[in-house]
């Protein structure tokens, strides 16, 4: 021990020596590690940019815990599913902000500032902005002002290390310009995706579509509050070539892992690695509305009564489907059962078995995860020809979309394949046609909500914006600001104490940072 002290000393010595005598900067080179990268593919980043738009974190916390709940797509007992209730969980309302800004919007902007200068990979900088406004809107339609134009260029300089929050009709501006901006770059020129291209597999001509179908989006949400534009940019839009088929619509591919990388996370949440689906079920408001229009997805949605984890338990008849009412507890639950539901309730391990569970059949990890669809598409151009913006058939469209609507799950499994026969005796059974133009418009409504069911973001922000379908909120005492179908979440409180000034200027000018706060395009501020 003595021997090794005294040799370290004599070391350390010289090693002292030796540094003193060298310059500056010959001290600084020992410690660059020239093994290191210096640059990264921008096609890896776009790639890890647009996997992450369906993480598990916010995937769990916002359309699942939330907005499907608050929709009446699902309902739970147990009092984590905050929207269920209208409760206020911190973690939960302010997720997507917390995690996207870093995880998603964060690197699409690093693409979009290092490809700017590079014609050869303008196809991955058109597809990053195109990402990058997808992903801020559904921000903005969830919190109302946000950080848009400064948003993610924290490595560009300090001036933005704390964003100002735009208002929601300048984000709204902004994403019109920023997608034509994007739909003008993408060329059969420029560099292609190969296979960084998880949506779709480097199909260009299929880009553009989803482009002016987001584009519709933007302009069909705003269209209360700014008609005129609206129908400038949807028409402008759909005559570019939007999606044509259930070939077109955007989705994101997964594989089966890595776990927080390539599973599709709102699957991971609600069975394949969290199983959070155990304690919530089909919403009675779903299963009825489907139960009173035979619809053919009743059984496509609803997987069964009994144990999800024990298949031998399961009935999976029609007739036995049976929802979970919106905003009770196991205890306030049990005086609306039956005399023999009460007895099974009590009886059994878990009383909810009693309920429908969502089917394990589109919770698989690699299932798509929904961006924006054809059926949604159709839908759009229904509501456009009954407001006059476009000349082509209502009828025709609200057919088509609810075409695609069903016969879209079979992506997720071909067991859940209908007829034509199924599909058409349910299209007559709404009488679309014979209806006058507010029930035209209630049955767009609620065919949007059933097309957009796991994609619950998008459910709630178009019944916000239409009123379709009629839903009657639940009753709770423990609601946090009352009992009503939020409007908005709350901000990440984060940002409260890292960036006040900008928070509340977003807060005041909007009215409150409240879930009853309505934003621009729902006639707020």
């Amino acid at each position: 021990m003595k021997f090794t002290n005294k040799l370290a000393a004599i070391l350390l010595a010289g090693s002292i020596g030796l540094f003193s005598s060298c310059d500056e900067s010959a001290l600084l080179d020992l410690n660059v590690d020239k093994n290191a990268a210096t640059t990264i593919d921008m096609a890896y980043l776009f790639s890890l940019g647009t996997l992450r738009i369906a993480s598990e974190y916010e995937n769990t916390r916002v359309p699942m815990l939330y907005a499907a709940t608050m929709i009446q797509h699902t309902a739970s007992t147990a009092s984590y599913f905050s929207g269920d209730k209208y409760l206020y969980n911190a973690q939960y309302s302010g997720a997507y902000m917390e995690s996207h800004y870093t995880n998603v919007v964060r690197l699409l902007q690093h693409v979009i500032t290092q490809t700017q200068d590079d014609p050869t990979m303008d196809n991955f900088r058109a597809a990053s902005i195109v990402l990058q406004v997808f992903d801020l809107h559904r921000m903005t339609d969830i919190y109302g002002d946000i950080p848009y134009s400064e948003a993610g260029k924290g490595l560009d300089g300090p001036e933005y290390w704390f964003p100002k929050y735009d208002s929601q009709q300048e984000v709204y501006s902004a994403m019109i310009a920023d997608l034509l901006e994007a739909r003008a770059l993408f060329s059969e020129s420029a560099r292609g995706f190969g296979a960084q291209d998880f949506i779709y597999e480097g199909d260009i001509a299929k880009w553009r579509k989803f482009t002016n179908s987001l584009l519709m989006r933007i302009a069909m949400r705003m269209s209360n509050v700014d008609a005129a534009r609206a129908q400038e940019v949807f028409v402008e839009a759909s005559n570019s070539g939007a999606f044509e088929s259930i070939d077109d619509m955007a989705t994101i591919q997964f594989a089966t892992g890595p776990q927080g990388v390539n599973r599709n996370g709102l699957n991971d949440g609600y069975w394949g690695n969290n199983k959070y689906s155990r304690d919530c079920k089909i919403s009675e408001t779903f299963l009825e509305w489907m139960r009173t229009n035979n619809d053919p997805r009743l059984t496509i949605v609803a997987g069964a009564t009994g144990n999800p984890d024990d298949p031998s338990t399961w009935d999976t008849d029609a007739a036995a489907q049976k929802g979970l009412p919106n905003g009770y507890t196991s205890t306030t639950l049990r005086p609306l059962l039956s005399p023999e539901e009460l007895a099974e309730f009590n009886s059994l391990t878990n009383g909810n078995w009693i309920f429908s569970m969502l089917n394990l059949k589109y919770l698989d990890w690699e299932d798509p995860y929904y961006l924006i669809s054809y059926a949604e598409v159709e839908l759009m151009k229904a509501e456009a020809s009954l407001k006059g913006w476009i000349a082509s058939d209502a009828s025709e469209h609200f057919n088509k979309g609810v075409t695609a609507a069903i016969r879209s799950w079979e992506l997720f499994d071909p067991s859940f394949a209908r007829t034509p026969q199924e599909i058409q005796a349910y299209i007559s059974g709404r009488g679309f046609a014979a209806a006058g133009n507010e029930d035209k418009l209630r049955l767009i409504g609620e065919e949007y909500w059933a097309a957009t069911y796991l994609n619950d973001i998008e459910s709630w922000s178009n019944w916000r914006r239409t009123g379709y379908p009629e839903l009657t909120p639940t009753q709770d005492p423990n609601a946090f600001e009352g009992n009503f179908i939020p409007r908005r979440l709350k901000y990440w409180e984060n940002e409260i104490g890292s960036n006040p000034a900008n928070y509340q200027d977003a807060a005041t000018r909007m009215g409150g940072d409240l879930f009853a706060t309505k934003m621009w395009w729902d006639g707020g501020n």
